[in-house]
């Protein structure tokens, strides 16, 4: 039970997070042609972003759910497991960011999503 719930939240601290944190930094515009002054200044500006803010949080949650499963599941059970954080992280760019998600983007997810999930049924157990 307490591994299903820390994957839940992995999974849900992961996406949330990293869609927060592409909602912020759009709000910022493109920085990649900026020098590298300015990028400095956009960094400090992207920290006080409070969806920015928001992300980190939310990926810092994902990070010390992550570092927990790891104490007691295998790596090889873990990481697969959390697959099914692309469906979510595609649905909310879709629906929380206004993303266009093509047939083929949807496809390939969900082809990975289902392949990793074949790993996932096999034995969770901890190596001594």
């Amino acid at each position: 039970m307490k591994t299903k719930l820390t994957l839940a939240v992995i999974i849900v601290s992961s996406a949330l997070g990293n869609v927060l944190l592409s909602k912020g930094m759009k709000q910022l515009g493109d920085i990649s042609h900026q020098p590298a002054w300015r990028v400095v200044g956009s960094g400090l500006a992207a920290m006080l972003n409070p969806w920015v803010a928001a992300g980190v949080v939310l990926l810092a949650l994902f990070f010390f759910s992550y570092l927990a499963a790891l104490s007691w599941a295998d790596l090889s059970y873990v990481l697969p497991a959390t697959a099914p954080g692309y469906l979510l992280t595609a649905g909310l760019s879709y629906w929380l960011l206004g993303e266009r998600i093509s047939a083929w983007r949807w496809l390939g997810t969900v082809l990975i999503v289902t392949g990793v999930l074949l790993v996932v049924r096999t034995e969770k157990r901890r190596m001594p």
